[in-house]
């Protein structure tokens, strides 16, 4: 069937302010990070009267923005290696093997979503300064803490979306793994993992992401040493000032890691969020 010409002109209608919505913030933030800092305080204007790459230089000295990109990577990237390791062990037992308590466990996990985030910070912050009162272990003011945190929130998800995803493929891929001599865990390692390899990029995508822009745990369980990226922009702003055209160019920066890495997986991505959906 052919489309109505009328409902080709209010798609195409619709999709341009869904496209200028998204966009025009993005084209505000590029310019503004382009403009000398009066100018950014001044009126408003959609192109910029002087353009400079300041901002973009002077951001690194106004604060040490390199330490916490440092922290923030190292963090990231440990919470979903860690992430996305004991959800497919997790997921795979849970989904290829019947046991006591799966049924109790699986909702247990799922549960756990069901909770605001900032009802575990205080719970967190009194354990970890529990344990570092009682072992000499620092959790507190750590990376190693830090990275125990994003692990509670990224963790229930990712078993709960893997469980889907292993549920959809064959159980014959298993059992013809075990006819050729392999056990559990090298039918998992050779034939389950690979067959899964969208679904476990799109958690691994999203444990990345929960991590890389997290704001409220990072700003309680860290200090000066230790801080992220998404608290470290706080300090664009002082008693005198606010570094309006800093703030838009660190943003920048700070979106580039996600950005590629969305852009780059974005097929596995998409083919991950979707397959676990449908046997």
């Amino acid at each position: 069937m052919l489309e109505p010409r009328w409902f080709r002109w209010v798609r195409w209608v619709g999709l341009s302010l869904l496209t200028a919505f998204a966009m025009i913030p993005v084209y505000v933030m590029v310019t503004s990070s382009l403009k000398p800092l009066p100018d950014v305080q001044g009126n408003f204007r959609w192109w910029p009267s002087d353009l400079t790459v300041q901002p973009f230089i002077d951001i690194w000295d106004t604060v040490p923005l390199a330490d916490y990109f440092v922290n923030s990577l190292i963090v990231s990237t440990t919470a979903t290696v860690f992430s996305v390791t004991i959800a497919v062990f997790a997921a795979y037992t849970i989904s290829r093997h019947r046991f006591r308590g799966r049924q109790v466990f699986s909702v247990s996990v799922l549960s756990t979503q069901m909770f605001p985030g900032i009802l575990f910070l205080l719970p967190l912050f009194l354990l970890f300064v529990n344990i570092g009162n009682a072992t000499g272990v620092e959790l507190y003011g750590s990376r190693l803490g830090l990275i125990i945190t994003y692990l509670t929130f990224s963790l229930p998800f990712s078993i709960w979306m893997l469980v889907g995803y292993f549920d959809s493929i064959p159980r014959d891929l298993d059992e013809a793994a075990l006819v050729d001599g392999n056990g559990p865990i090298g039918a998992l390692m050779r034939v389950v993992i690979p067959a899964a390899s969208p679904g476990i990029v799109a958690v691994a995508v999203y444990a990345f992401m929960t991590a890389w822009g997290e704001v409220l745990f990072a700003s309680v369980m860290t200090d000066e040493s230790t801080r992220t990226l998404a608290v470290g922009l706080q300090g664009y702003s002082t008693q005198n000032n606010v570094y309006w055209n800093q703030v838009m160019a660190a943003s920048l920066v700070v979106s580039v890691p996600v950005v590629a890495g969305f852009l780059f997986l974005q097929r596995y991505l998409v083919a991950g969020l979707t397959a676990g959906a449908v046997k």
